[in-house]
């Protein structure tokens, strides 16, 4: 009811937010990749116990997850795919082995997805009820930019983030995480947190975080400078 609506209704206000007031282009994207895209984004191979592969009925082939090098070379393993964690994913493998022109970039892109997750070896007592599921809806957003602007976008995502907090008047704060709480694809996180009033305590919503070019690496994304030269 009641519940269902509003859940429908705050996904509508991100989407409509970035869209209209932040520049950023909605996209529909799939809901199963394959190994390659998620090796390009850096979940595979170290997280593979928190993503939920999908395999074709009767395929009883070895797991997908030792194939993302191969995957990424080339030797692709058509009949294993993955839920996505995140539309960060597929948002990003848009432009994976491109080559845009300069003046393309920056590329703002957003997306409503749900994102399946394991959650593996978070069971417990602070994670019972509708804290932790293995599918959640999230609106994410991605920009992709030159190298020289990367820290300015950060902080321009930042202050997007907040504005959503900020209109729906929760009570929030914002934490830059320390170098021992970065994942290993991050150069600098932020992490958006509201409090719970039910738990009496302070929960994370948003994580917004620079990667440099480490997800362009492993994706070959690349442009073509002033002067005709391919970049990452």
């Amino acid at each position: 009811g009641g519940v269902a609506r509003l859940h429908r209704a705050l996904a509508q206000f991100m989407l409509d937010m970035h869209t209209t007031r932040h520049g950023y282009t909605e996209c529909y994207t799939p809901y199963l990749v394959n190994a390659s895209a998620l090796f390009g984004t850096g979940q595979l191979p170290k997280f593979e116990e928190d993503l939920f592969r999908v395999q074709k009925l009767g395929d009883q082939g070895p797991a997908a997850g030792t194939e993302a090098g191969q995957e990424a070379s080339g030797q692709a393993v058509p009949a294993t795919m993955y839920l996505i964690p995140t539309s960060e994913v597929s948002l990003t493998n848009l432009v994976a082995g491109e080559i845009l022109p300069g003046e393309a970039l920056p590329l703002r892109l957003t997306a409503h997805t749900p994102c399946f997750r394991s959650e593996a070896g978070s069971y417990g007592r602070d994670t019972r009820g509708m804290i932790r599921q293995h599918q959640f809806d999230k609106v994410e957003i991605v920009r992709i930019d030159r190298p020289e602007h990367s820290y300015t976008s950060l902080e321009e995502m930042v202050t997007y983030v907040r504005s959503l907090v900020e209109a729906l008047e929760l009570p929030w704060r914002i934490l830059r995480l320390c170098g021992g709480d970065l994942s290993f694809t991050s150069a600098l996180t932020f992490d958006f947190e509201v409090f719970s009033a039910v738990q009496k305590r302070w929960l994370e919503v948003s994580s917004v975080s620079n990667f440099e070019s480490y997800q362009a690496n492993r994706l070959k994304c690349r442009y073509r400078d002033a002067d005709k030269k391919v970049q990452l």
